[in-house]
């Protein structure tokens, strides 16, 4: 658009085309982002100004929604945003919006719509007017209006940009998120909303596109208002309530069904990011009865119980697995779910009991690595030795836990190899055993026949059968023996001072504890041979 088309649009109520100026400015400005044509003129600032004039003037009310498109652009481009907007334009875009201090008379859903839409638009690129949103009333007024989606009859698209606009708020300043949870009592008012916008499906159990639009918006906001944050660090007991009445409505939303598959894996994503956020002790609501289902699709009967909800989580750890090709996805795609799926085996022996039947059932083929392989039992071996720490680290908690913190049991599924940086972070080193009391006693141990035949050629660092070997040291004289033994003490002690190892030997606490010469090495045998005479 030209500087003299731009300069009509600027020159007032008098011009009798403002309206279609303004939709043409739109509409040749679609996709553009970058205005510098405007910025380095200075047109910019003063086409923003008047725009906002003509909002608030009562006689241009049939160009509100043009002017509002106009703003929506031209915010894309924050040049000089921080510096030009103020208060009284924020003010008036959440009168527009419907969640000001003053209520437009002229209410119309698409300006309300657009109003909502420059309101996300301004927040997600100004940090000033992150900054005003502390003090305005935008997030009283999103509250107000979520407390009357029950009684009244506003659109989707009004809905769907308050929750926009609502987790916009809550992600990017942590001082609104505290307002909305502890002042606002939003954690409950949304459980309230989610439930609300089910039932609306609750009959045929099946969403549709737009719910399921609508339900992704909600959970990403209570997932905000949920993650624990220094200045969001309320006691979970206060609001137990919350938490289960939370837990109950994300049990029953893994029984609804869509035909958009893309969907429902986000709709999952959504939840499981919210999980993480969720005390365990409410983890046992995930499972339920099984009268309650009437589909046999959403029916997974264990130990008297339906734990259709747990398979749900396995088989999205499972896709997820598919999905992390790169090193890079990792904790992104598998940090969220594998921290479920801990909570989950930690908050019950049912929960711990089911999850292990799928991801370490009895073993039958030992003949590779653990490590290698598509089972999910592999996939988590493979990420012990992850450079990611975090993930490495949930992988072995979720692994430990299933095995009942036994020490011998994590060996078997894992090997010794993959299961050493666990055993050296807890102290487990050197036979020690871990917090095996807050288990029951009776053994979840069932040998295959085929693991029992070459059980005895299993090599226990490696977590395989490993075929025989020809002795290297048949046929030698001991002189012959000890003078490799001495060129091998040789070599380590070349690799320990060019700082390539460091030999450390078990402490008293069950860690490795770095020792100073290759030798002292030798102090620890006879113990060593001790243990083990008393073992065998």
């Amino acid at each position: 658009m030209d500087a003299a088309t731009l300069n009509r649009i600027m020159a007032g109520r008098d011009n009798p085309s403002l309206k279609e100026m303004l939709d043409q400015f739109n509409q040749q400005h679609q996709q553009v982002f970058n205005f510098s044509h405007l910025t380095t003129s200075g047109q910019w600032v003063l086409f923003w100004n008047r725009l906002f004039e003509y909002l608030t003037d009562p006689e241009l009310v049939e160009c509100r929604g043009n002017a509002l498109v106009a703003i929506k652009l031209l915010s894309r481009d924050k040049t000089y945003l921080n510096e030009t907007v103020h208060g009284g334009q924020l003010d008036c875009l959440l009168n527009l919006a419907g969640i000001g201090m003053q209520q437009d008379e002229n209410w119309n859903e698409d300006v309300v719509v657009e109003a909502l839409k420059c309101l996300s638009n301004l927040i997600f690129q100004s940090k000033k007017c992150q900054e005003l949103c502390l003090g305005n009333p935008s997030t009283e007024g999103i509250l107000r209006r979520i407390k009357m989606y029950k009684d009244s009859n506003h659109c989707y698209d009004v809905k769907y940009f308050d929750m926009k606009l609502l987790f916009l708020l809550t992600a990017i300043n942590c001082d609104i998120r505290a307002k909305v949870r502890e002042d606002l009592h939003g954690l409950a008012y949304l459980v309230e909303t989610l439930d609300l916008f089910m039932s609306q499906a609750a009959e045929v159990k099946e969403f549709s596109d737009k719910d399921l639009d609508l339900i992704n918006e909600v959970l990403k906001v209570l997932f905000n208002l949920t993650v624990r944050t220094p200045s969001n660090a309320i006691p979970e007991e206060d609001e137990a309530g919350d938490f289960h009445r939370l837990i109950v409505v994300i049990h029953d939303l893994f029984f609804y069904r869509t035909l958009n598959r893309d969907k429902i894996v986000l709709l999952h994503s959504n939840i499981v990011n919210l999980l993480t956020s969720v005390p365990a002790s409410c983890y046992s609501e995930l499972v339920g009865s099984l009268e309650d289902q009437q589909d046999s699709r959403t029916v997974i009967p264990f130990e008297g119980r339906n734990v259709y909800v747990l398979h749900v989580l396995i088989d999205f750890l499972k896709k997820n697995f598919q999905k992390a090709e790169k090193k890079s996805e990792q904790y992104e795609l598998l940090s969220p779910i594998l921290t479920v799926l801990v909570k989950a085996v930690r908050s019950s022996a049912l929960h711990r009991r089911y999850i292990r039947s799928i991801i370490l059932p009895p073993l039958v083929n030992v003949l590779n690595r653990p490590e290698i392989g598509d089972e999910l039992r592999n996939h988590l071996c493979s990420l012990l030795t992850s450079p990611c720490s975090q993930i490495a680290e949930l992988s072995a908690e979720l692994m430990f836990v299933m095995c009942k913190e036994n020490v011998g049991r994590m060996i078997k599924y894992t090997g010794y190899g993959n299961a050493a940086g666990l055993f050296a972070n807890r102290g487990l080193l050197g036979g020690r055993q871990g917090n095996t009391d807050q288990y029951s006693s009776d053994s979840e141990d069932s040998d295959t026949e085929e693991y029992k035949q070459i059980q005895h050629a299993i090599n226990p660092v490696l977590g395989c059968y490993e075929p025989p070997k020809p002795n290297p040291l048949e046929g030698m004289s001991d002189e012959q023996k000890e003078y490799e033994a001495m060129q091998l003490v040789q070599l380590m002690d070349q690799l320990q001072r060019k700082g390539v190892v460091q030999p450390c030997r078990i402490g008293e606490d069950g860690r490795p504890q770095p020792v100073d010469h290759i030798l002292e090495l030798q102090e620890q045998i006879p113990e060593q041979q001790r243990d083990h005479r008393r073992k065998t």
